[in-house]
């Protein structure tokens, strides 16, 4: 791979170890919602801390300068996926993550 390719890395969401590949300028949650794992979420912004959760293991950038969490929880690993870039393959501990559940029926019959 060049240096000019995008990067892409692996997310792993524990405890039930989804993986999910995060494309480059993408956050974890547009990648686990791409992915088609749900994650606990709201603002998207990273101000409400509705799917704030640890960073077990990698690293992390964020979209946005200084996003809702205080040092202190920082220092102790909790991100916002919201906002977050990965720089490197990382784990997320999230155990409220779920598989999206698709309606089988037609979209027609859903009264799309």
């Amino acid at each position: 791979m060049s240096d000019d390719e995008p990067r892409a890395f692996a997310m792993i969401v524990e405890p039930a170890g989804h993986f999910v590949a995060v494309k480059s300028g993408e956050t974890l949650l547009e990648a686990a919602l791409r992915a088609r794992l749900s994650l606990p979420r709201s603002c998207r912004n990273g101000t409400c801390r509705a799917c704030m959760c640890r960073l077990v293991d990698g690293e992390i950038a964020y979209r946005i300068e200084w996003p809702g969490l205080t040092p202190e929880e920082k220092a102790e690993g909790w991100i916002l996926p919201c906002v977050a870039l990965a720089q490197s393959d990382v784990t997320i501990a999230q155990p409220d993550a779920r598989e999206a559940v698709t309606d089988p029926r037609p979209a027609r019959s859903r009264g799309f």
